[in-house]
């Protein structure tokens, strides 16, 4: 084959100046094989390569198979410019580009510049008006085989750059070795990178329109991070591992069902165990799968519900300011890992929940803020974009583009990872664009209020994208208000979210428990105000992390009295938290009564397990549990009156409250007495609407939890008497800052305890 040398570039010097400059929008028009410009005596076809490493460079003709033939390359600029004319050529033709370094290293590649556009039409049109339900599978970096080529496709959403490469140890971190092609109004840009493997890491340089501004970012669909503080991307195939959970995915919607019981252990997978002996580095994913399934053996949690373990660049966030909303953090591992972690769990019949922040991100500079130069993903006015308190950008949920982006992240985590549930944080500065700004700070929305319409949208959107996708899944809010119907289906006016964080109770009650308990009667009704509202949502009882940071103390140090008695509280408010309606969750720590408060970079103090008032509170939770599991009456009715019936609501001046809990089988009954006094109440009677021996089955008091050890030898028999409106009475021994849960009898049965 014939090869033309010459003097002078076929390109023109003004394209030829923005490829070198690194200033071109569309490389593919300049590089790669093209039919020679036609009026300067050229015909056939061009080669075009910009090789900034090359001394030397070749192409290699494979138009007659391998090994193909060499031929060279003129080098038209200095910086690495090269240019071969095929004079004979009348089309396209396989080739190789043969590269020869300043060092004198040779080796081969694939032109990148040699393949076709990679998404298609319909791709770019469902990616652009935000209805593409999987745009984790299209934008980010994915190992292909493109025209029959393996390496990795990158495609990357940056509309008002003028250039974007893909930048990695693989180039010199050099902008002007990958430059991507434009797809046009899209803003969306792509390039396949043949030969690269998994593990490569890389970023996007990019060149804005405005003012040349250029920045490197991690990839917002990226699917691995580098560990912190770097903060690249990385290449990953995460559809490769092989999962075994086949079982719980299959009964995971019966499970989760809102009549099942749900303990939620919440975990900071960073601090639950550190690795004392290795200068308290992290446990792996696959550690923390085994340690933790055997603690969940040991105290019945039937959830875990995961602090967010997106990547994140600032370890005291504690995950809540995410950069890769797509990569598992790499603090305890890679991507299969961490699969592995959500499959082991599964495999033992324990759900896990994610934290998720589609509320806001991070200013950080290789993060999504100011990403193409503009303000792409969040809002351009502070007043809309900015979070004062936490010093974050919110999202701009109007954007079809962002909406996408977050929709498709939600059901990343539910497809890729087999996640069993979303609690989606800080819900309440989603839905008020008045959020803790004073007047003056913010923009009323078009009808004049501060509901933030555009949000609440994509909160109705996620809700019925995810339940429809995974049906059996759950969505949870934490959401601090009184906003309505936040867990009620959106064709009935709700925000469709699964069960609700009751805020409210946790307040009210943690308020009541810290007060000294000679004072607790003036405060009766911080105690019996959440049943007045009780089954207006799905409601979750949360004891979580944010309650022991801060200088808010931890639950044992939070309650009144000397020591017996700040463990007899502490028992107390878990014996009425298991008895109330509502889910339960529990912050790692509450469960074995840890003294200081939570600290992100150390781990749960387990040590405090060597001492009996500690092992009680321990048992406890781990009988709470199974007790809650296993009566019917605690859980399956817990968001309708159907289930709760007051027994005593009045007795201010003693500081106690009785109440009856019922299955959906009527003589599915447990009777609640809570004492919020240290006085023992001798013969305290209490209405009971059946006749029988109800049976005590479980005592905070007892001995084996740390406690006195008052109770009722047993249980009751109700006495034929009125009292209270109820036809019977049980009376009892209450126990000092003690719960008594009794179980009624079955309707008939008379018969002596044994």
């Amino acid at each position: 084959m014939a090869l033309m040398t010459r003097q002078f570039s076929t390109v023109p010097q003004s394209d030829l100046d923005l490829i070198i400059q690194a200033d071109h929008w569309n490389p593919f028009t300049v590089l790669g094989l093209h039919p020679a410009p036609a009026g300067d005596g050229a015909r056939g076809w061009v080669l075009r390569a910009f090789l900034p490493e090359a001394r030397k460079a070749g192409v290699v003709d494979l138009s007659k198979g391998e090994p193909g033939k060499l031929l060279p390359m003129e080098k038209i600029h200095a910086d690495g410019f090269f240019e071969a004319v095929f004079p004979d050529r009348t089309g396209p033709f396989p080739y190789r580009l043969r590269i020869e370094n300043h060092e004198g290293h040779s080796w081969e590649s694939v032109d990148p510049y040699a393949f076709e556009t990679i998404l298609t039409d319909f791709d770019l049109h469902l990616l652009g008006e935000g209805t593409h339900l999987h745009s984790y599978e299209k934008l980010g970096a994915h190992l292909v085989t493109h025209q029959g080529i393996r390496g990795v496709r990158f495609a990357v959403w940056a509309p008002n750059a003028q250039r974007v490469s893909v930048v990695g140890n693989f180039n010199h971190w050099d902008g002007r070795r990958h430059p991507m092609r434009s797809r046009g109004a899209t803003g969306i840009w792509e390039l396949f990178i043949p030969d690269l493997c998994e593990g490569e890491v890389y970023k996007y340089e990019i060149k804005s329109r405005n003012h040349g501004y250029t920045v490197q970012k991690s990839d917002p669909y990226g699917l691995a991070s580098e560990m912190r503080p770097r903060t690249a991307s990385v290449v990953w195939d995460v559809d490769r591992f092989s999962w075994g959970d086949k079982e719980w995915m299959a009964t995971r919607s019966a499970r989760q069902a809102l009549d099942r019981p749900m303990a939620f252990y919440e975990v900071h997978l960073g601090s639950w165990k550190r690795q004392v002996e290795k200068e308290n580095g992290f446990l792996s994913y696959r550690e923390l799968a085994e340690q933790l399934v055997a603690y969940l053996d040991q105290t019945h949690f039937t959830h875990v519900e995961l602090l967010p373990i997106t990547e994140h660049p600032f370890d005291g966030s504690w995950g809540y300011q995410p950069v890769g909303y797509f990569a598992p953090t790499a603090r305890h591992g890679t991507p299969d890992d961490f699969a592995h972690f959500v499959d082991h769990l599964h495999q033992h019949g324990y759900g896990v929940i994610l934290d998720w922040v589609p509320a806001h991100f991070p200013s950080d500079v290789h993060g999504l803020g100011y990403f193409d130069g503009t303000h792409l993903y969040e809002h351009a006015d502070p007043r809309l974009g900015e979070h004062k308190d936490w010093g974050t950008k919110i999202f701009n949920y109007g954007r079809p583009e962002v909406r996408n982006f977050l929709l498709g992240n939600a059901l990343f985590w539910l497809d890729r990872y087999h996640i069993d549930g979303l609690r989606v944080d800080a819900v309440a500065s989603m839905l008020y664009l008045d959020y803790s700004r004073n007047p003056g700070e913010w923009v009323p929305n078009m009808f004049g209020g501060n509901e933030n319409l555009e949000a609440i949208d994509f909160l109705k959107a996620l809700n019925e994208i995810c339940h429809r996708e995974h049906p059996g899944i759950l969505t949870i809010a934490e959401e601090s208000t009184s906003w309505s119907g936040v867990s009620r289906p959106t064709y009935l006016g709700g925000l469709g979210f699964s069960l609700k964080w009751n805020m409210g109770w946790m307040n009210d009650t943690l308020r009541y428990m810290a007060k000294d308990p000679v004072h607790r009667k003036y405060e009766h009704g911080a105690l019996t105000f959440s049943m007045i509202y009780a089954f207006t949502e799905n409601f979750i009882l949360p004891l979580s992390h944010d309650e022991v940071v801060h200088g808010k103390k931890s639950l044992l140090d939070k309650m009144p009295g000397d020591l017996w008695q700040k463990f007899a509280n502490l028992r107390l408010l878990y014996g009425y938290m298991y008895g109330h309606p509502g889910k339960k969750l529990l912050f790692m720590g509450d469960e074995i009564a840890q003294w200081r408060e939570w600290n992100h970079d150390e781990s749960v103090d387990w040590h405090l397990l060597q001492w009996k008032d500690h092992q009680g509170v321990s048992q406890l939770v781990t009988d709470l549990n199974a007790l809650y599991a296993r009566e019917a009456a605690l859980h399956q009715i817990d968001f309708d009156w159907q289930g709760y019936e007051w027994l005593e609501l009045h007795d201010w001046e003693n500081s106690v409250v009785a109440f009856l809990r019922r299955g959906k089988d009527p003589s599915e009954a447990i009777v609640v007495v809570c004492n919020f006094t240290p006085v023992v109440r001798y013969d305290y009677r209490v209405g009971v609407p059946t006749a029988g021996y109800y049976r005590e089955i479980l005592n905070t008091d007892a001995d084996v939890y740390g406690g006195s050890n008052v109770g009722n030898q047993g249980g009751a028999w109700a006495v034929r008497e009125p009292h209270a409106g109820r036809p019977f009475h049980i009376s009892l021994k209450v126990p000092p800052l003690g719960v008594l849960f009794l179980k009624a009898p079955k309707a008939g049965d008379e018969t002596a305890p044994a």
